[in-house]
């Protein structure tokens, strides 16, 4: 693993058009910046060949035009822009989302396991999950599903021993130090806390995908009255999801 100053990487040639640029590998906000900082500055620079690009939790994958594509002379640029790469998450220009989740025990399957496990009232797991904000680590699983963290530590719940064989589209759910949005109903374990009314993906919508990489997300707590008015506006088009954007 090379190093700059406070910054050590691999890049490792992936295949014949493709490069991926490894940092230190656990999940940590500061390296997670850095892969978004690296991944801005590299669009922003145009690497000759340069097709699209992955940012996941500790490194970002290029992907190029296999006939364009001039390996050795690629790895010597990227090695020029590491220094530019910072952990300052201000030095980023992410999107701000204030997101409405509504808490009410119709939705939060597993309230009655979280608040005994972590020896918690309902109130302060709503408190606690609604006041922190999240960063968007990356995108996977189902399209649309957004890794975000980092939960306070006092949040932190496994994951199910056994998972739910259907979980509720738009379920909000905690598993280690994550948080996420359910995009669709399918089998997961983690821990349902509360629901969504806004589709993580829409594959009508352009984009169809609510969050994207590197975003902040902060949570609103809604009544159930509220969580059903957003779902029937945004089902009559009246309320467009970008509505829960911030700022651009």
């Amino acid at each position: 693993m090379e190093t700059k100053p406070g910054v050590p990487y691999d890049i490792i040639p992936y295949g014949e058009q493709a490069l991926l640029i490894r940092f230190e590998e656990k999940i940590d906000a500061a390296i997670n910046q850095k892969v978004h900082q690296l991944d801005a500055y590299i669009k922003k620079n145009r690497l000759k060949g340069l097709l699209y690009t992955i940012p996941a939790y500790c490194s970002l994958t290029l992907v190029f035009d296999v006939g364009i594509f001039q390996k050795e002379r690629t790895i010597d640029k990227i090695k020029a822009f590491i220094p530019n790469v910072s952990d300052n998450a201000s030095q980023l220009k992410s999107r701000r989302l204030k997101i409405p989740v509504c808490y009410e025990s119709d939705f939060a399957l597993d309230q009655d396991f979280i608040t005994q496990t972590l020896q918690m009232s309902w109130e302060d797991v709503i408190r606690m999950h609604s006041q922190n904000v999240y960063q968007v680590y990356l995108l996977g699983f189902l399209p649309g599903f957004a890794y975000l963290g980092s939960l306070p530590e006092a949040l932190r719940m496994p994951r199910k021993a056994v998972i739910r064989q259907k979980v509720p589209k738009g379920s909000v759910a905690i598993a280690g130090l994550q948080t996420g949005i359910y995009p669709a109903s399918v089998p997961g374990g983690w821990q349902i806390i509360g629901a969504c009314p806004i589709p993580a993906f829409a594959p009508q919508q352009d984009p169809p995908f609510l969050f994207q990489s590197g975003d902040m997300v902060s949570f609103e707590p809604i009544d159930m009255e509220k969580h059903l008015d957003i779902e029937a506006k945004i089902a009559a088009g009246t309320l467009h999801p970008n509505s829960w954007i911030c700022n651009e």
